[in-house]
């Protein structure tokens, strides 16, 4: 029986491994980075003793009863609460935009029914069908909401127009009429008290699996009997229809003595900031006591050959590729694809780790009915 080769040791190939080992199956994980986690990696900054979120926060929330037992089989989760602020126009405002983020802004008192009433009176109703992010953003929340706090971070974050994004990546940011800003609505939301990476580390701590880190697939030559990808679709096949799009990530860190901000997460809603976020690593663990500190001011820009891919960008072109790309998949014997990469959308780490064990299941099923 050949083993089976699980390219990545994020989420996803780290699952899959665990479940195929429990039922008995020898497992290679490999992956061309020096840590396992993928984007998720956390460690600690030597000099000042924070964890770090390497790749930009992650934050746990579910409401998938079955993920959130399955990663506190391998740790332990804090409670944690995520509390977005932003700063527009010389100001501080509590995210998502809640009854105090209007108030504060339209300098009111208004109850839920009074601010309902008038953020309705400010948007575009006459834009029935919204298509871009722009027209679901004005029949959302009118222009002035619109221009404050989702118009410029949005044109950092992706580096395109809002009239040319797609709507339905604004339907999942929640508009509420009461002072929540409680920015999921999960039920359960965490931090794993030692890390992201220790989590996985444990889930790849079996006897029938083996890892490889600084190891790509390019260079391997031993013949498995299944390989589950979960790297950048278009790369399987050699970029030769193009290469899908991306933003990407760059930091600049700082560190200081104190408290920096006050807080884990300053967006920077101004298109004149050049930055998106600031980040402040020790308060995404309130349960630890640290007198430095350590803070990234983060930077979005488009993905080139070398960089680390981040946000799929899912414009028409993209699609059309992809398209072409996942019918090509399709058709590949022994290899499914998994993942953020290799299905080229954006997941977040509940999800990956549901279509994980769901993978992993279906595989299982299909052995046996063999």
């Amino acid at each position: 029986m050949g083993r089976i080769c699980l390219v990545g040791a994020g989420f996803s190939g780290a699952v899959i491994a665990r479940e195929l080992a429990e039922a008995g199956l020898p497992c290679l994980v490999i992956d061309e980075r020096a840590h396992v986690a993928g984007n998720c990696h956390t460690e600690r900054d030597p000099q000042t003793g924070v964890m770090v979120h390497r790749y930009g926060p992650h934050i746990f929330h579910t409401a998938d009863e079955r993920v959130w037992a399955y990663v506190n089989r391998f740790g332990e989760f804090m409670p944690y609460v995520n509390r977005v602020k932003t700063t527009v126009g010389g100001s501080v405002y509590l995210l998502p935009v809640n009854l105090h983020t209007i108030n504060q802004f339209y300098g009111k008192t208004f109850s839920p029914a009074e601010a309902k009433a008038f953020i309705e009176s400010q948007a575009r109703m006459d834009i029935e069908d919204p298509q871009s992010f722009e027209e679901q953003a004005l029949r959302f929340v009118g222009p002035d909401l619109y221009n404050a706090f989702f118009r410029g971070y949005t044109l950092k974050q992706w580096g395109i127009d809002p009239t040319e994004l797609p709507a339905s990546i604004l339907k999942r940011l929640p508009l509420r009429f009461n002072y929540d800003d409680n920015y999921f609505n999960h039920p359960h939301q965490g931090m794993p008290k030692h890390g992201y990476t220790a989590i996985v580390e444990k889930i790849l701590d079996h006897p029938l699996i083996e890892t490889r880190l600084g190891t790509k697939w390019e260079e391997q030559d031993e013949a498995f009997d299944h390989v589950f990808y979960s790297g950048p679709l278009d790369r399987w096949f050699g970029y030769d229809m193009g290469r899908l799009g991306y933003r990407t990530l760059d930091f600049e860190g700082e560190r200081a003595m104190g408290d920096y901000q006050g807080c884990a997460v300053m967006n920077y809603g101004d298109p004149e900031v050049p930055f998106t976020r600031i980040s402040e690593h020790k308060h995404f663990s309130p349960w630890e006591e640290h007198e430095g500190t350590i803070v990234f001011r983060e930077y979005s820009r488009y993905c080139g050959a070398d960089d680390v891919p981040y946000y799929p960008i899912r414009l028409l072109g993209e699609k059309k590729m992809l398209s072409d790309y996942e019918a090509r998949a399709a058709e590949v014997e022994g290899v499914t694809f998994v993942g953020r990469l290799g299905t080229y959308q954006y997941l977040d780490m509940d999800v990956t780790i549901g279509l994980a064990l769901d993978a992993a299941s279906d595989y299982l099923a299909q052995r046996k009915a063999a």
